[in-house]
């Protein structure tokens, strides 16, 4: 199964991506990651930081001459910013010392104070740092391989963003793969053109605001074969491991799989995706998506919907969140460390990578093999057999 560990802080001198579990012989190269993680990058509102911040990546461990050895993948990628200014040398040292002004207006919505009550900090930027977003970029480095995994069985999974603030766009017109480089040139990656231009209207008010806006995203994987994930343990549902994973990256505070709100105030009648025989590609079908490809805990092979509702920012341009200092305990406003309007078309790509990494896992735990030709042919005699059995 993939296991992955990354480690660094935002300001820090690197970040760290540890894929374990990979199969061999999987073709990979530095610049299809950062094509990838170049991506993240995208989105109207997004900060100063998106323009110099290039992630410089080195293949550490695990390829040799572009493919998998089917050891542990070891990623580093360097934060220009701390080669930038001599500031973070002295802040982020790893050498005994302390920081000469230590941060103590913690910010509201942010895991400041609850991780400096946790592990005994004095000064915010102990948690700060390590809580920061920055850390997605290692898990859209990792994502990227588990992207490439799937692509050998067919999976191919795309993002848009569906909601800015109270701006939401129409989900008439589904996009499909074919659609990935027009939503990736939207400002705000969104499939509905008139519904961009009313989300952009919605950042720049807010940004003149000096204030934050949030949002959701919905992520489509194509091609997900029947079979992943179980009903038989809590812990092994195909949708439970995603929404753990959606909701893990950082201000994510709602996931939906298909339309598990809004089916919520339906009756039982209404809330079902019928299932009907298709002749044509032999194989069952359900007439609609409500429950975003997934039935029990498992994946019914049609095509895989996750929302996920990102909060606004918890970091003001113009600060205004009432906040105590920690070492005054007098009332206060937190403080600004630099930051964006709202980061949602990024959020959409790095919920790419979390449905990404557990799609890979489970069809790995399913179809298993040390060679990535092994895994691809594992999951074509799966399909087989389910299609035999099923005619």
């Amino acid at each position: 199964m993939l296991r992955l560990l990354t480690a660094g802080e935002s300001h820090g001198q690197a970040l760290v991506v540890v894929l374990e579990g990979l199969p061999a012989g999987l073709e990979l190269t530095v610049e299809e990651i950062q094509e990838e993680m170049g991506r993240r990058r995208l989105g109207y509102g997004r900060g100063p930081r998106q323009r110099f911040e290039v992630d410089e990546l080195t293949l550490i461990g695990g390829v040799r001459h572009g493919r998998t050895l089917g050891s542990p993948l070891a990623i580093e990628i360097k934060n220009t910013e701390w080669f930038r200014s001599d500031k973070w040398h002295e802040e982020m040292s790893p050498a005994p010392g302390a920081t000469k002004d230590a941060l103590t207006k913690v910010r509201p919505g942010h895991a400041d104070l609850a991780g400096m009550q946790k592990y005994g900090f004095g000064d915010a930027r102990d948690v700060l740092e390590r809580a920061s977003a920055r850390e997605t970029a290692a898990r859209v480095a990792a994502g990227a391989v588990a992207k490439k995994l799937l692509s050998h069985i067919g999976v191919e999974i795309i993002s848009h963003v569906i909601q800015m603030g109270s701006a939401r766009a129409s989900l008439e017109a589904v996009p499909t793969m074919s659609d990935l480089v027009a939503i990736d040139e939207s400002p705000v990656r969104c499939f509905d053109p008139a519904s961009a231009e009313a989300m952009v209207e919605q950042i720049k008010a807010a940004a003149k605001d000096g204030d934050s806006l949030g949002g959701v995203v919905e992520v489509l994987a194509f091609g997900v074969p029947v079979g992943l994930g179980s009903h038989v343990h809590w812990d092994r549902k195909i949708d439970g491991l995603l929404a753990q994973a959606l909701m893990s990256i950082q201000a994510v505070k709602g996931v939906e799989i298909g339309d598990g709100f809004e089916v919520a105030g339906r009756r039982g009648s209404d809330a079902h995706d019928a299932i009907h025989w298709d002749a044509e590609s032999s194989s069952y079908r359900r007439r609609s998506s409500l429950a975003g490809g997934v039935e029990g805990g498992i994946t019914s092979g049609e095509v895989l919907v996750a929302r996920a509702a990102m909060k606004p920012l918890a970091t003001l341009n113009v600060p205004t969140l009432e906040t105590v200092d920690t070492a005054t305990k007098e009332s206060s406003v937190s403080f600004k460390e630099r930051t964006d309007v709202t980061a949602v078309p990024a959020m959409g790509v790095v919920a790419e990578t979390m449905v990404a990494l557990v799609l890979a896992d489970e069809a790995q735990r399913k179809f298993g093999g040390d060679s990535v030709t092994e895994f691809a042919r594992n999951a074509e005699a799966a399909a087989e057999a389910v299609a035999e059995q099923m005619s």
